[in-house]
């Protein structure tokens, strides 16, 4: 097995460079009819998914291939290769590596294994075979087919051996039963042996045997009673309500919003001042939007408060809003912060910023955080219509956060509001949910941050070119709330350009 594999990557690495390899978001079917005008210079190299197929060939059709691609507007994801694999660019390296398996010792495999050059279950004599290592070379990953077979089989437990969980990914986009339990047990932004124990746990929980004494044998570890007392506790104590009581006493008006304390408009000039404090003692769930972990004030709380300040004075639509500068919050104390709203214009648009000063350092002056347009409201947009939609495929949350987690994006359980997701047609459909403590103060708000920003989590799948870095959004256009205090919505997301 090492001397196949070996020669495999030996000779594949000995061809001329050249070559590229292309992920288009479409079936199979449409794949291979866009490739009538490339015939013989690209080949299908893998079929990942029910909308996720891989050309490989020459570097200049698949350049033509990719822009056919986006002018129907179909994502489209160049992968960073060496070479064209599985693509007739791999053919001056099959006679030699046909030597190589013809000269080493093949057995029947002790279990069965689905073939992912047939997509089926193999035969023993079939991965005996020399002629069939040659064929894996040159032809495409029949992987959907191959996760296809197994679930027809009746298998609903996939567990990935590899150095991350590619696969586990993949595999879930090919699957539609919601019980079906996938685990990958090596991950990327962890420890092996922490990404293995916590494999293996989800896998007991799940109901699958683990042979925990063979694992912990000569560790040291030892079985510990339960406590016998329920896992149950109840609070006593008050929560914060983040607001002022009653601010006439200091001639303002109140906001009437938990983010917002006061209400001014400004003598002499068409202008509306309102003015708040945030931290985290007044507004714990804050605390669950971290960035590299630093508690940042989500992008959809500015534009919760640019709404409310467009409430104030009859033009309640974002034409656009953009975070200037990132608003954390320390450990202790609180952030001042003032939205201002300035004069209409002949159309009745009116410009607005964002300000917060430190009340531990307030020499340093304010800060603008953000900067935008209001207008009047427009009318209200057409609903969902049926749902989920008939052609769209589930994907499955398991790892969704964890994954988040490894990119930089820490969410507490205040913004863990994904509960289902969708994809179908080039675009995602999800729905969204506050936990309990927080949706009771929903009504408060005209959208919810936290609601907000979670039915923005799945936008990732949307970009093909997502990367490994946090990413949350810095510019909103055309938002408007035609219904406010939500504590659940339906999402759909659809890519509009870059």
């Amino acid at each position: 097995g090492a001397a196949l594999v070996a020669a495999r990557g030996r000779l594949m690495q000995a061809l001329p460079a050249g070559g590229a390899m292309l992920a288009v978001a479409a079936d199979e079917a449409s794949v291979a009819e866009s490739l009538s005008g490339v015939t013989g210079r690209v080949d299908i190299a893998a079929v990942n998914g029910p909308a996720s197929v891989v050309v490989s060939g020459d570097a200049q059709a698949i350049d033509e291939l990719a822009a056919l691609w986006a002018g129907r507007g179909t994502p489209t994801h160049r992968l960073r290769v060496s070479h064209a694999f599985h693509s007739a660019l791999m053919e001056p390296m099959l006679a030699e590596f046909a030597a190589v398996a013809e000269g080493l010792t093949f057995r029947p495999p002790t279990v069965p294994i689905v073939s992912n050059v047939t997509g089926r279950i193999a035969e023993p004599e079939q991965l005996c075979s020399p002629g069939y290592w040659v064929r894996h070379v040159r032809e495409a990953v029949r992987f959907a087919d191959a996760v296809g077979r197994l679930a027809e089989a009746g298998v609903g437990t996939y567990v990935e051996l590899g150095p991350s969980g590619v696969l586990t990914a993949m595999a879930q986009s090919c699957l539609t039963d919601p019980a079906a339990v996938l685990v990958p047990l090596v991950r990327k932004d962890r420890p092996e042996p922490r990404a293995v124990l916590e494999g293996l746990a989800r896998l007991h929980a799940d109901g699958l045997a683990v042979g925990w004494d063979a694992l912990l044998a000569d560790t040291g570890a030892r079985r510990v009673d339960l406590p016998t007392y329920a896992f149950e506790h109840e609070r006593y104590w008050l929560e914060p309500v983040g607001r002022l009581a009653d601010v006439s006493g200091a001639g303002l008006g109140a906001a009437g919003h938990p983010l917002l304390g006061a209400a001014v408009s400004v003598a002499g000039e068409d202008m509306v001042l309102l003015t708040g404090r945030l931290s985290l003692a007044t507004h714990p769930w804050l605390a669950d939007h971290a960035v590299s972990d630093v508690v940042v004030v989500p992008g959809t709380a500015l534009v919760e408060l640019v709404v409310r300040a467009g409430d104030e004075i009859g033009a309640s639509r974002v034409r656009e809003l953009t975070v200037a500068a990132p608003l954390t919050l320390p450990p202790a104390g609180g952030m001042r912060v003032q939205v201002r709203v300035g004069p209409a214009d002949d159309a009745g648009a009116r410009a607005v910023t964002v300000h917060a000063q430190s009340e531990e350092d307030p020499e340093a002056g304010w800060v603008r955080h953000a900067e935008g347009v209001l207008e009047p409201a427009t009318a209200e947009e057409p609903g969902l219509g049926a749902w989920p939609p008939a052609a769209a495929t589930e994907v499955r949350l398991d790892d969704w956060y964890d994954a988040l987690a490894g990119r930089g994006l820490a969410y507490g359980p205040a913004f863990r509001g994904l509960r289902r997701l969708w994809t179908g047609d080039g675009e995602v459909y999800a729905e969204v949910a506050l936990p309990q403590d927080v949706a009771d103060a929903a009504g408060a708000f005209g959208v919810h941050p936290a609601l907000l920003d979670a039915a923005l989590h799945p936008v990732g799948v949307l970009l093909a070119d997502a990367g490994d870095g946090p990413r949350v959004p810095f510019a909103f256009e055309g938002v408007q709330v035609h219904a406010s205090g939500a504590s659940a919505l339906r999402v759909r997301l659809s890519r509009d350009g870059s």
